[in-house]
């Protein structure tokens, strides 16, 4: 009789800056940089169960309750098959091959709002916008502009800070082409309007392509912004006035947008330049 093949042992791999050697995904609680949860952190495992754990938790607490949510079962299984089947330039890393929390100041003037993490980005590297070109373009902008110490963001643990500005995602699960499905957008709500809650401090929002926008005004309205009934259009540039936060869209800083210079380093940097200025900070 043949036996039943067992599951293989996960794999552990050093991280690429700080060491150490890690399963992927990566354990809750087990040393990654930045990593916000404890090998107890409640998980939610349903859409009810984001809802109850996203209420009444102080900013740190939130975020580590995102960064082991499991309440999108297909959203699971693609984040974590992509962690364990890793694409070949990066065999040799772990990946974080979990949600992604809001990354950033605590109190920050600035909210940068994008879809989701990348599936070789920020669902390897465990932070949002980090470790992809998307990233390379965004955080040169960002640098030129004020709001990073560094020009890059290549992995958790390099040194990259944002200054006065803060980072999150409308889904923080890597989704299969980058296309979440709208039940996977509703379940997932809760996390970034709890988020905007805890911070009274932003006055503008800068919304990375056409699904941040509409993620950020559902965030907002849900957070306590009045939001037109008609809903304002997204284009690059175009602002809306929502009490005290001014919305500001951009263009997302993919290949496709860059590369054919839809989207140019003069445009990104105009956008948060005015953001700069709505907020009333030194350059």
């Amino acid at each position: 009789m043949t036996r039943p093949t067992e599951p293989s042992a996960p794999t552990w791999l050093p991280h690429p800056l700080v060491g150490g050697e890690f399963a992927s995904p990566v354990e809750p609680g087990s040393g990654w940089p930045d990593d916000p949860a404890a090998a107890d952190t409640p998980v939610a495992r349903d859409a009810r169960d984001v809802r109850r754990l996203a209420d009444g938790v102080a900013l740190d607490e939130l975020g580590a309750r995102v960064s082991v949510c499991a309440a999108c079962p297909r959203l699971v299984t693609w984040r974590e098959d992509v962690a364990v089947g890793k694409r070949a330039s990066f065999a040799d890393q772990p990946y974080w091959g979990r949600p992604i929390p809001g990354w950033g100041a605590a109190d920050p003037s600035l909210l940068i709002v994008g879809l989701a993490p990348a599936a070789n980005g920020g669902n390897r590297t465990g932070r949002i916008f980090t470790g992809d070109p998307s990233a390379d373009w965004l955080f040169a902008s960002l640098h030129r502009t004020g709001w990073a110490v560094q020009p890059t963001s290549e992995h958790a643990g390099d040194g990259q800070q944002l200054v006065d500005a803060r980072m999150v995602a409308t889904v923080r699960c890597a989704p299969p082409e980058n296309k979440p499905t709208a039940d996977e957008r509703d379940t997932c709500a809760p996390w970034i309007a709890a988020e905007l809650a805890l911070l009274p401090t932003v006055r503008a929002v800068v919304a990375l392509g056409s699904f941040g926008w509409d993620g950020a005004l559902r965030s907002l309205a849900a957070a306590g912004a009045t939001v037109p009934t008609r809903r304002p259009k997204f284009g690059h540039g175009v602002e809306v006035g929502l009490g005290d936060v001014t919305l500001i869209g951009c263009y997302h800083p993919s290949p496709h947008n860059t590369y054919t210079r839809r989207l140019t380093a003069e445009m990104t940097d105009a956008v948060f330049e005015r953001a700069r200025a709505l907020t009333d900070l030194p350059a």
